[in-house]
């Protein structure tokens, strides 16, 4: 099939669209990667702006893997991003299924209840109060409960469990099984695509914590990686007294961006095909 001049140049300026998106978005990242490995002395003489370094040193990484605290804050969102997650996916899967269920008491309720709170929100002063009241402040705790399950998350798996073919659990039932048993051994294998998606919502969360470590959290040997990375991109341009080589501020804060994205941005390809999977499921089905 020929293609007329009209639909050539259509294809020609959707080409163009998606190379200046793509540029916008693998420029900046080329960007932080380059000046993180460039020794000073070259930043310097190209103004601070070097997308290919001629020459290329791990000083900075060494540096905040040794001399900062960045290490003790890379086990605290760790640990925060592995049992916040667990903790996130157990809850809501536990909110979602009932509510899954037509035959759920006053059902209509609790959906509005969440719908509600997709809208409102107890605000930051109020929420302070019961996270201090309760004696989370200073903990890790205190960055996981408060927001242990996200409405939006609930209302996706329950739409995908709404979705499943009810002669499941009918046969599930007529075998003698009960509800948790049902969601355990038959709903859960079967929800592994809408796990993984709201999972790795809830694990791109807890990686990026931040306010509620601000808002709660004032033992610095607790402060998650985020935390950390802004103190370092606050500072001014004054090389360290203490890096090896004198390793100046702005290289440094380079690969701490790097160091604070370089998980996330690997462990997404592996679930991107389970993550699409499940979104399309959850806003399809129910």
């Amino acid at each position: 099939m020929v293609k007329r001049l009209d639909d050539k140049l259509f294809d020609s300026f959707v080409y163009l669209i998606l190379i200046i998106c793509g540029l916008a978005a693998i420029l900046p990242i080329l960007y932080v990667i380059s000046v993180s490995i460039t020794p000073f002395g070259e930043v310097l003489r190209n103004g601070g702006f070097i997308l290919f370094p001629r020459e290329i040193t791990f000083t900075a990484y060494r540096t905040l893997l040794t001399e900062s605290n960045i290490p003790q804050a890379f086990k605290i969102t760790i640990w925060i991003t592995v049992i916040g997650t667990a903790v996130n996916l157990i809850l809501t899967s536990l909110m979602a299924y009932p509510l899954s269920r037509k035959n759920l008491p006053a059902r209509n309720f609790f959906l509005l209840m969440i719908v509600f709170t997709l809208l409102f929100s107890g605000g930051i002063i109020p929420t302070y109060l019961v996270v201090k009241s309760v004696g989370l402040l200073d903990s890790i705790w205190a960055m996981i409960l408060p927001n242990a399950v996200w409405s939006f998350n609930v209302l996706i798996m329950k739409s995908f469990f709404e979705g499943l073919p009810e002669e499941l659990f009918e046969s599930a039932r007529m075998d003698g099984a009960k509800e948790f048993r049902i969601l355990i051994q038959i709903v859960t294998p079967l929800s592994i695509p809408v796990l993984l998606t709201v999972g790795l919502f809830y694990l791109v969360g807890h990686w990026n914590e931040f306010f509620q470590a601000i808002f709660y959290v004032t033992d610095r040997t607790l402060f998650p990686l985020q935390v950390i990375v802004r103190e370092l991109l606050m500072q001014s341009q004054q090389p360290l007294e203490n890096a090896e080589n004198m390793m100046p501020t702005q290289t440094m804060q380079m690969a701490a961006v790097m160091i604070a994205s370089v998980p996330v941005i690997v462990i997404y390809p592996f679930l991107q095909k389970h993550f699409t999977k499940g979104m399309l499921l959850g806003s399809i089905k129910g």
